[in-house]
């Protein structure tokens, strides 16, 4: 009887551990979200990009080529590389690679892959997709950027892909959702305290734009924009 006590006090420190955990990063997520950096920033209306969000994941959303950048040299389309030159846009999003690459649908989802990601067991990917036009909604922000500024944002996406021996970006092969995407290997792990939003929360601050001073989902984000 003794022990079976001693093992309840120790199941309810650990889950009372747990509690105390979840309530201490709920709140540091909901503070630091709210905090603006760049907001003061003084800005030139020279380069047209966006923000999106599924609802869960946050893309940069860049022109595929200008005078500062060519994207359409190094992202290819998974299957139809000959349309490439129809589009106008591509968005990039940095993410968990087993949770891009095998949990297409929510109901998809393994216990496995969601502990990995959790836990920054897992490795990374970008996830690129190619489109004609992008239309401003609430799910999706325009922002006017200087060159200046252009120009370190693209250097931070560029340092997210993880590159061969030849410097050239690591195609996933066959793993796109459609015929305009295709995935990437990418730098870092995923984890609770870094996150697909985090990702571009940082692209943001990397290039002077307004966003939060720290922030694991895209609402952290999406609030400074409204």
């Amino acid at each position: 009887m003794k022990s079976i006590k001693q093992s309840f006090k120790i199941f309810f420190k650990i889950i009372l551990a747990f509690v105390i955990l979840l309530l201490i990063y709920t709140l540091f997520v909901f503070g630091l979200s709210k905090i603006t950096v760049n907001a003061d920033v003084a800005q030139k209306e020279e380069i047209e990009i966006f923000i999106k969000t599924n609802g869960v994941h946050t893309d940069i959303i860049v022109p595929i080529k200008n005078e500062i950048k060519d994207w359409s040299k190094e992202i290819k389309f998974n299957q139809t590389k000959s349309k490439d030159s129809l589009m106008n846009y591509v968005a990039i999003g940095w993410g968990d690679k087993g949770f891009y690459l095998n949990t297409p649908q929510w109901s998809d989802l393994k216990a496995s892959t969601a502990f990995r990601a959790a836990t920054g067991l897992s490795t990374s990917a970008m996830h690129t997709t190619f489109c004609k036009s992008v239309s401003e909604s609430e799910n999706c922000k325009r922002i006017l950027i200087s060159k200046e500024n252009y120009q370190k944002l693209v250097t931070f996406i560029n340092a997210s892909f993880q590159r061969g021996s030849n410097k050239n970006m690591q195609y996933i092969s066959g793993r796109g959702y459609a015929k305009n995407d295709a995935f990437y290997e990418a730098k870092g792990s995923y984890s609770l305290f870094r996150t697909c939003n985090t990702w571009a929360n940082e692209a943001l601050k990397s290039s002077n734009q307004k966003a939060a001073f720290w922030t694991p989902y895209d609402g952290g984000i999406f609030c400074h924009y409204q």
